[in-house]
């Protein structure tokens, strides 16, 4: 390959001196005995996919170019335990603790996971070195290694500093750029760092670290917008990219290489959009894609800054495209008017225009279905990111725009807001996307929300354009919530936690199940995992200015709706 010719011979290990300059990042928490015995005992992080199945997926993937349709593995599975989190999650049991009758037997099996990977991983040879993203998660463990495996022989030592080398010169060679550009580069440019850094006393070192540098720095202010939302359209990576950050800023700071000041106050804006989202037990709504991916190790996380949030009232987020109601009782309502994801490809953004979410007291009631898995099903993968999957309305049957393939959407819609302000019952935000203006009788879906001030909410949707069309209506519940019905009133209970819906007007909402034979009606609480859920759902049919939706929304008891109905009516 050509790549192999790009490695020097005689790599220089990396010097004592500047390993010992360099500062360990700071992860929170740390490993509990519990997870450190649970990896000794042989578990590993595989995204739900049994180890068996990832070893044939990695041997198939060995002899093939990459992932492809039906039946193919899931790569992004099989790369999940090459990317040594475990490693990291035992080495963060290590840091800071005084010697006891487990850590010579921890710091042991930690050097054999990590020399074993590299013995059965020649470097370029198999499906690990594919991407420049995962080959950038791996440099961070060699140098947490180096550093803390007082058990590895210089020859070791310096074997895994060839490694890291390695990885690094990978990485510059393969960067994320132009169309690609988003959490993949972030992921890269912090490798780069940690490589540049261990190697900073040769020529090519200094220039990964200046490179890495200069390339966080570019990508923070294009991915973190201005009101701290996601350009990707995905809660997930959102996380998985600020994390990455606030390592990186940690670790630079830490080993004085440079000052991340400036780079802080963009990512607290960051931590303020997410916790806005976030539950309380910090659990953020499906919203575009997740493949539950960490900066550092499942249950480890940087040390983050955040700020304290207002409990309740409406909060904007005009560049990110979401407005969020809290509410007394711990209820949260998310409105998405946003753009589908990251020009131009909008890779891992789902077609969820207008859709919302609700939780009560923490407990998810009304959901976003989630993304269950990227590879090797083509159909579910299909189904999960479409708009029928949504808490929204599909028109003929069609998503929102059109998917040519598990990452690339064409025809991408726009949404606007056409109103925001403080209405008589409460909080008004009303919006519409062009996203069926592909039609040859193009529409105009709009979306009115008003938060009232009576623990409830009204929800317009109206439609203008030519033709005729079928419209259905989506209302996505979690798999653990019970659902009866009262007359035209539909209850919902997870928990402690119980609303109901109905609709104003005309129309009648069924309730549907998931099955094998129709996607409809499926979750994911998991990359890897998908189960059965239900929905409600209302179908209509007729010219769209006769046609419209009216839904109230409560959480207590089911109050007189003559005020929604008038209020819906005139939005």
């Amino acid at each position: 390959m050509v790549a192999r010719r790009l490695l020097p011979l005689g790599i220089a290990p990396v010097s004592p001196e500047v390993l010992l300059g360099l500062a360990l990042p700071v992860f929170r928490p740390e490993g509990s005995p519990a997870e450190v015995q649970g990896i000794l005992s042989g578990e590993r992080f595989t995204l739900n996919t049994d180890r068996y199945t990832l070893r044939q997926w990695e041997a198939e993937l060995s002899g093939r170019g990459g992932a492809g349709g039906a039946g193919t593995p899931d790569i992004r599975a099989v790369w999940e335990p090459a990317r040594l989190q475990h490693v990291t999650l035992l080495l963060a049991y290590l840091s800071g603790r005084e010697e006891g009758e487990n850590l010579p037997a921890v710091r042991e099996f930690a050097r054999q996971e990590l020399l074993g990977w590299l013995d059965a991983n020649p470097f370029l040879q198999g499906p690990h070195y594919r991407s420049a993203m995962e080959c950038a998660l791996r440099i961070p463990v060699f140098f947490y290694a180096m550093k803390l495996l007082d058990n590895l022989s210089p020859a070791e030592s310096t074997r895994v500093g060839e490694a890291a080398y390695a990885h690094a010169l990978w990485v510059e060679a393969n960067l994320s750029l132009h169309s690609s550009r988003g959490n993949h580069t972030v992921c890269e440019a912090a490798g780069l760092v940690f490589g540049g850094a261990m190697f900073r006393d040769a020529e090519r070192g200094r220039h990964w670290l200046a490179r890495g540098i200069a390339l966080l720095g570019e990508e923070l202010v294009r991915q973190v917008l201005d009101d701290g939302g996601a350009l990707e359209q995905s809660l997930s990576y959102h996380r998985f990219v600020l994390d990455l950050y606030w390592l990186t800023a940690d670790f630079l700071e830490g080993s004085g290489l440079h000052d991340c000041g400036r780079w802080r106050s963009r990512l607290r804006k960051g931590e303020a959009f997410l916790g806005a989202f976030s539950s309380p037990g910090g659990r953020l709504p499906a919203l575009g894609d997740s493949d539950d991916g960490h900066a550092v190790a499942p249950g480890l996380a940087p040390a983050r800054e955040a700020l304290p949030l207002p409990k309740s009232g409406c909060r904007a987020f005009p560049a990110a495209g979401y407005t969020v109601f809290a509410a007394a009782g711990g209820m949260r309502l998310t409105f998405d008017h946003g753009p589908l994801g990251m020009p131009p490809l909008n890779n891992h953004g789902h077609a969820d225009a207008l859709s919302l979410t609700l939780s009560l007291a923490g407990n998810d009631l009304l959901v976003d279905p989630g993304t269950y898995r990227y590879n090797g099903e083509p159909s579910w993968r299909s189904y999960f990111k479409g708009t029928a999957a949504h808490n929204t309305v599909t028109i003929d049957g069609l998503d929102q725009a059109v998917q040519e393939t598990g990452f690339i959407w064409s025809n991408p819609y726009g949404c606007r807001v056409l109103r925001r302000e403080e209405a008589p019952h409460g909080y008004l935000v009303e919006a519409e996307h062009d996203g069926y203006r592909r039609l040859t009788d193009p529409v105009l879906h709009r979306r009115a929300v008003v938060l009232a001030a009576r623990d409830a909410l009204v929800v317009r949707d109206s439609f203008t354009g030519a033709g005729e069309h079928h419209f259905d209506l989506h209302f996505h519940l979690h798999p653990e919530a019970a659902v009866t019905r009262d007359g035209e009133c539909w209850h919902v209970q997870r928990g402690g936690s119980r609303i109901w819906l109905r609709l104003l007007g005309e129309g009648d909402l069924e309730l549907l199940h998931g099955g094998e034979s129709s996607p409809l009606g499926w979750y994911s609480p998991a990359y890897g995992s998908k189960v059965p859920s239900k929905l409600l759902r209302c179908r209509k049919s007729g010219a769209c200015r006769s046609t419209s939706f009216g839904t109230a929304i409560g959480w207590g008891d089911a109050p007189d709706i003559s005020w929604m109905e008038a209020l819906g009516g005139a939005l």
